[in-house]
């Protein structure tokens, strides 16, 4: 590779940098920094960032706004073909909508070890306690996606 010849990042990477700018805009509102996409066939159905507080939802999560965009814009709630990316690992909540709503993957940049739902404290989507499984790849942007929120909570500090 010539000096001037540009990185080639993976189609997650490429998607997670995505999902990163929609957690930015949720920053910049004062929201926590999660921001998701979900895509079919490597193309961008829905992305969102955390609406919580604006909206005063405690359901206004990235992941649930990603899931209903998605839904009215397909007429389907259920998206068995689909791969959702997320800034971080998907809560409890989130994890059990992934697995309701039928996706085949899921990929995440940061662990959550407090609050995580699929891997750090619990196996949802992936523990087959649940009608449905689906893969996990974890760590995608890691460094990122991890920053991103701490340097969002060491300033309210």
């Amino acid at each position: 590779m010539k000096d001037n010849d540009s990185i080639l990042l993976s189609e997650d990477e490429m998607m997670m940098e995505v999902a990163l700018e929609e957690a930015r805009k949720s920053s910049a509102i004062g929201e926590v920094p999660v921001g998701a996409v979900l895509t079919i066939s490597g193309r961008i159905i829905a992305s969102r960032g955390n609406n919580v507080r604006a909206d005063c939802d405690p359901s206004g999560h990235a992941e649930i706004r990603v899931l209903r965009q998605a839904a009215r814009k397909l007429g389907n709630y259920r998206f068995p073909d689909a791969v959702f990316y997320v800034t971080l690992e998907p809560c409890p909540m989130c994890a059990a909508a992934l697995v309701h709503a039928r996706i085949a993957r899921l990929v995440y940049g940061a662990v959550d070890p407090k609050g995580g739902g699929v891997v750090s404290k619990y196996g949802i989507g992936g523990d087959g306690l649940l009608n449905h499984r689906f893969s996990v790849t974890g760590g995608v942007l890691q460094e990122k996606c991890s920053k991103l929120l701490r340097d969002f909570f060491q300033k309210r500090r």
